[in-house]
């Protein structure tokens, strides 16, 4: 396979995205997410990255795809992503559902139900059928710059586990929806990463690369934990020191030819710095061939 190997900069969060960059830089990616939504073109994206040696990678684009009043305004978006993107050189943008802090039937919101969900914190059939509505016209509205929607699972969103993901890759054509997964948010979700890598690497055209305990998983779980309390007690490990078996997902990646951008990503790191976790996992990945 061939891969660019990026690093996203949510482990830097609170800092700036200029320190951020440079770190990453400095422990050897070849990129970084351009800023989608605050971006105002793809000069200005080109011009920061270069100033740091970094390519732009794609970026993310999130939304609470199951409102219909919101649609016109996702369509708006798409737009203004396909158009960077195309202008940037990338191919894919990662899609996501949103709904951390939405009420759900249950009473409570789905970062309080992370990797424990229940029939009654999922949408309802008309939410989900709007769900599919609009990403099915957000992904049209990508490919008409050329530009693929890469749908991105999430823990504490509406499309978490497994029956939502593969309800909703499902329900729309795969060369209108593709897959940008997170492999640490579908161990996360009680998904066999290197199982779903499997079944849908025809699909799979850029991911997250995340690393997490099961250890902490598996207590969460059964003590009811909320989103926070997973990840203040260090649900993520950097890259090679968790659970996810990235070899096995490699050498299927590998067997289906992807060609395409890694992200990896810590969202919190226990690490002293967001450097060091950054470089931890590079360095975990070298080994890896990668």
């Amino acid at each position: 396979m061939r891969v660019d190997l990026g690093c996203g900069q949510i482990t830097w969060r609170g800092l700036s995205a200029e320190s951020a960059l440079a770190d990453i830089a400095r422990a050897g990616y070849a990129g970084a997410p351009w800023g989608g939504r605050n971006a105002d073109s793809a000069a200005d994206v080109v011009a920061l990255h270069q100033k740091y040696g970094l390519a732009p990678a794609p970026s993310y684009f999130g939304g609470e795809f199951w409102d219909p009043s919101q649609r016109e305004a996702h369509v708006a978006a798409a737009r203004k992503y396909g158009e960077i993107s195309r202008e940037l050189g990338l191919s894919d943008v990662y899609v996501a559902s949103s709904g951390f802090d939405q009420q759900t039937r249950a009473g409570r919101t789905r970062k309080q139900a992370a990797a424990h969900v229940s029939e009654e914190d999922k949408l309802t059939d008309e939410q989900f059928g709007e769900l599919v509505r609009t990403l099915q016209v957000v992904g049209e509205t990508l490919n008409e710059y050329g530009v693929r929607a890469c749908f991105h699972n999430h823990v504490g969103t509406f499309v978490e586990t497994e029956d939502e993901i593969e309800r909703l890759l499902a329900a729309i054509d795969p060369e209108v929806l593709y897959l940008g997964p997170d492999t640490g948010h579908l161990a996360w979700a009680g998904v066999d990463p290197v199982a779903f890598t499997r079944r849908h690497a025809n699909r799979i055209k850029t991911m997250h690369l995340k690393d997490m305990s099961a250890q902490v998983r598996d207590r969460g779980v059964a003590e009811n934990w909320d989103y926070g309390t997973f990840e203040a007690h260090a649900i993520w490990a950097e890259i090679g020191e968790g659970a996810v078996d990235f070899p096995a997902i490699f050498e299927i990646l590998d067997g289906a030819g992807f060609d395409g951008w890694l992200i990896v990503e810590t969202d919190v790191t226990q690490k002293e710095s967001p450097f060091e976790s950054a470089r931890v996992s590079r360095e975990n990945l070298r080994k890896l061939g990668i």
